[in-house]
């Protein structure tokens, strides 16, 4: 969720995808609006923070396989608006970083 609003803004074409993929990969709802809301409650200054604590998580809780896809996803997500901006890039290079895809 952070990639898409790094940018300061957040596209409906960013939400489709994410809706898309919660809808493909989690067999039980998982609610946006909570998500959104502890994004919005962070300071942007807590944004990379918060984004590499829960990289690390999801890099120490999948296998390779569900972080290539996570990847596709995200590079889907960024260019939903169809055009990516510093800070969406940063974050994504950041959590191949994270994830050793580098």
């Amino acid at each position: 969720m952070i990639l898409s609003a790094v940018d300061y803004k957040f596209h409906p074409g960013e939400e489709k995808v994410i809706k898309e993929y919660i809808e493909d990969e989690f067999p039980f709802f998982v609610s946006l609006d909570a998500e959104t809301e502890i994004i919005a409650n962070l300071s942007p200054s807590e944004w990379e923070k918060h984004f590499e604590f829960h990289a690390q998580c999801f890099y120490d809780d999948s296998t390779e396989k569900e972080r290539k896809d996570f990847r596709q996803f995200a590079k889907k997500l960024i260019k939903a608006n169809d055009e990516v901006s510093e800070e969406e890039h940063q974050f994504y290079s950041l959590m191949k970083s994270i994830w050793k895809m580098n």
